[in-house]
């Protein structure tokens, strides 16, 4: 038995018809060449043969504020294999991981399910996992799933994701009591309260820091509405190179360092500055994005383990590298900030600053004050090319939540040599979320022109 974090709580406190608060993937796949027919039909075979049993996260099922072991897994009851209707287009499949997507797991079980699906034109198939994100974070979630495959195409062991055990468990057997539990999180508490209290205090004072995004200063937009409980998702891949590239040479040109994730935030705030300009709706000050940073140790993949900056996409200035700068700039001051704490203390020093905007999204209470406007998630993922039973995984695309006030999500994950991105929308609030993809190509494209004559560094 294990106590729900606080992280944990917020997020099933935050549940709703309308809202719910499950994460996912979404796995397209490669047939090999030469496959039977009914290859995907045998491996699905396999999986439901399989002897293997769940294990944690996976076999946890709610009991109150923790979680208990489910004894009665019903493999029916969360693994499920489909087939497209012709042409089986990636449209099609993209309509059925919205709608998918918009049902609440349940509670009465693990909450967690697998579909695959077959029937994709160019010889593919897919694989859809979604977990509530009380189980795990995103990417926790990526590297439980990655474990389940392999990194040869010869290899065609099936092992179910549910059942791929963590490193963290190897020393399983030792029980903590409930008590022992709770007073452990209040010793930790105590110890860690002074440090909390100075970096808060900082912030406080400095918020004239032009770099300070603070929980106080996003506009008002139209991301940032109610939700129904009609999603939409959208999904595209894009060469990593490109981007790496971009950012090695706008280091070298400005003379600060530029990371890959100052790229993303920089084609995705371009992005949204044309999309919500398309809709006659960009606000004149810059948004703020909610960026998740993983606090996650080696080999602990149940759970979360996520805290989170803001950053200034500075949506409101018309240069290309004005904006990355101001964006850069901003995600900077955050990560200096994080530097002087501890893991522990940069929780708790989030759940500070942002207590009274979760606040805000659990009650309801002002439902026109938002912290952020909308989230950028940036997750690692494999380097290597993976095979599921000799089937090449030839994309991942991550498929995170929207909730009241925060009408989209944005998440990216790195797959070998791409950038793989998941959009999910509400789909009644915001028209046509899906033209995105094509922004973020452009966004592209824009920096590689600005950035052509530049000496690539070695």
């Amino acid at each position: 038995m294990r106590a729900l974090g606080p992280t944990d709580l917020i997020f099933l406190t935050l549940e709703s018809r309308k809202q719910p608060m499950h994460v996912g993937g979404l796995f397209l796949f490669k047939l090999p060449e030469g496959a039977p027919s009914d290859f995907v039909w045998q491996l699905v075979q396999k999986i439901r043969a399989s002897e293997d049993k769940p294990v944690q996260p996976f076999n946890q099922v709610l009991s109150g504020y923790f979680w208990d072991k489910d004894d009665d897994f019903d493999i029916d009851q969360h693994f499920r294999h489909i087939s497209l209707p012709k042409p089986g287009r990636v449209r099609e499949l993209l309509t059925y991981v919205s709608q998918e997507h918009s049902a609440l797991l349940d509670r009465a079980k693990p909450l967690w399910e697998c579909h695959i699906i077959e029937g994709i034109e160019g010889n593919r198939f897919a694989m859809y996992m979604k977990m509530h994100h009380a189980m795990t974070d995103g990417v926790g979630g990526m590297k439980l799933v990655q474990r389940a495959m392999s990194t040869s195409p010869l290899d065609e062991t099936i092992t179910p994701p549910w059942a791929m055990r963590s490193t963290s468990h190897k020393k399983a057997g030792i029980t903590i009591s409930k008590t022992t539990q709770f007073f452990n999180n209040v010793a930790k508490q105590i110890q860690i309260a002074p440090n909390v209290t100075r970096e808060v205090y900082t912030a406080i004072t400095k918020r004239k820091d032009p770099n300070y995004v603070s929980v106080f200063q996003a506009p008002k937009s139209i991301l940032n509405q109610p939700v129904s409980a009609s999603r939409r998702f959208a999904a595209q891949s894009y060469e990593l190179k490109r981007l790496r590239d971009v950012a090695k040479k706008l280091t070298t040109y400005l003379g600060e360092k530029f990371t890959l994730n100052d790229i993303v935030l920089a084609i995705c705030s371009g992005a949204m500055r044309a999309y919500l300009s398309n809709q006659n709706a960009l606000p004149a000050k810059p948004l703020v994005a909610m960026v998740p940073i993983s606090l996650r140790k080696d080999g602990d993949d149940s759970g979360n383990a996520i805290a989170f900056i803001l950053a200034n996409l500075a949506t409101h200035l018309s240069d290309p590298l004005e904006r990355i700068t101001a964006i850069r700039n901003s995600v900077q001051n955050s990560k200096d900030r994080m530097a002087r704490m501890t893991p522990g203390e940069i929780l708790n020093y989030t759940g500070i600053v942002f207590s009274l905007a979760g606040l805000n999204l659990i009650t309801g209470v002002a439902p026109k004050v938002q912290a952020f406007n909308l989230v950028i998630s940036n997750v690692p993922g494999p380097k290597e090319t993976l095979y599921l039973g000799g089937a090449t995984l030839d994309a991942l695309y991550p498929v995170s939540i929207v909730m009241d006030g925060q009408a989209t999500n944005i998440t990216l994950t790195s797959y070998h040599d791409k950038l793989e991105v998941g959009i999910i929308a509400c789909r009644k609030t915001l028209p046509s979320i899906q033209s995105l993809l094509g922004l973020l190509e452009y966004e592209i494209v824009i920096l590689e022109r600005l950035t052509a004559d530049i000496p690539l560094a070695d």
